[in-house]
């Protein structure tokens, strides 16, 4: 079987397969939602209030139904791309929340990423270029350090140095409120603020967003400098590096123009899987620095046993692990042609 057709029935199984892990994923968070302790019901009126309008709610809710029959209604209105409407802000949809929420956690996301990248790949690289020295030491000091370190605890010590004691930056929001936010197409205020040429906005944006994604960027830059430190010093210890080298070719062109690109095949592999999760796992993050995004929501719907809410989340986010899972495969192969299916 030829490489491209090989790749692309494996492309037609892992989309044929997208719609069944959204499912088990569903129905996984469906069952554990109504297996935890608390009563949505409780949580909306209070745990005082008069027995008739808990039921009056909870018929009005569906939840009076039994399990099954709540499962296979909730199924079917996600078959109709219908999450459903929040049991705590009643009259809105899981969808509008999504929409609302998701361009924080996204822009967030993104620098965090940025960030993680230039530090992880940066320091990993020096390092696996100055084998058994003090530089190598301090990288695979620093991927330790840095994967060791609690989230939140990290979080809460850049605000306390950088917000409290020095005053740097500000935290407990997304945007000041003495500024009108930017207002645009993509709900991503550093984008919005560009494209309307508003360069205060930007700076303000910039200002509140960097504690949260540098906290959340730090941490995973670990993740990329071990990675590429440890590739890197075995791919230069590669027969191929050896025959460049006699060869006469100069060390950093053999770094740069051989070694690293096959460096970057489990990069981008880690690159894809890590901005998922941080997209669906930013919860730490969000919370600490009380950021305005989607993680954040699902963190207080949760809480609140808000079942649409919570599922239509787990949804959303299980769909871009999926999707962003599927495109990792096809750019590793285009990396490297060596790679079958």
């Amino acid at each position: 079987m030829s490489r491209s057709s090989s790749l692309r029935n494996y492309l037609i199984t892992r989309v044929l397969m997208l719609p069944v892990m959204i499912w088990l994923i569903t129905s996984l968070v469906f069952l554990l939602l109504r297996a935890t302790p608390g009563d949505p019901i409780d949580a909306l009126l209070g745990p005082k209030a008069p027995p008739e309008a808990k039921e009056a709610l909870r018929q009005q809710l569906g939840l009076n139904l039994p399990l099954p029959l709540q499962y296979l209604n909730y199924m079917g209105s996600l078959v109709k791309l219908d999450l459903g409407e929040s049991l705590t802000d009643q009259g809105t949809k899981v969808l509008q929340i999504i929409q609302d929420f998701f361009p924080a956690t996204l822009e967030l996301a993104v620098v965090a990423m940025a960030i993680a990248l230039v530090l992880g790949v940066g320091i990993g690289a020096f390092s696996a270029s100055r084998p058994d020295s003090g530089w190598d030491t301090s990288g695979r000091l620093f991927g330790i350090i840095t994967y060791a370190v609690p989230m939140f605890w990290f979080g809460m010590m850049l605000q306390l140095v950088f917000s409290v004691w020095l005053g740097w930056f500000p935290v407990g929001t997304r945007f000041p409120t003495t500024m009108v936010a930017p207002d645009g197409p993509t709900k991503l205020y550093l984008v919005d603020s560009v494209l309307g040429g508003n360069f205060g906005q930007l700076g303000a944006a910039l200002q509140y967003l960097f504690l949260p994604a540098a906290s959340l960027g730090v941490l995973i830059s670990g993740i990329f400098e071990r990675i590429v430190r440890v590739n890197l010093k075995q791919t230069m210890a590669a027969d191929y590096v050896e025959a460049a080298t006699a060869r006469g070719i100069g060390p950093k062109r053999i770094l740069w123009n051989h070694a690293f690109r096959n460096t970057l095949i489990p990069v981008v592999t880690i690159l894809g899987l890590t901005l998922a999760a941080m997209l669906g796992g930013a919860i730490l993050t969000e919370v600490t620095f009380s950021w305005p995004g989607l993680a954040n929501r699902l963190y207080k719907a949760i809480a609140q046993r808000d079942y649409p809410t919570v599922q239509g989340i787990t949804v959303f986010f299980a769909a871009i692990v999926a999707v962003a899972s599927l495109a990792i495969d096809l750019i590793n192969a285009a990396i490297d042609p060596r790679i079958r299916y």
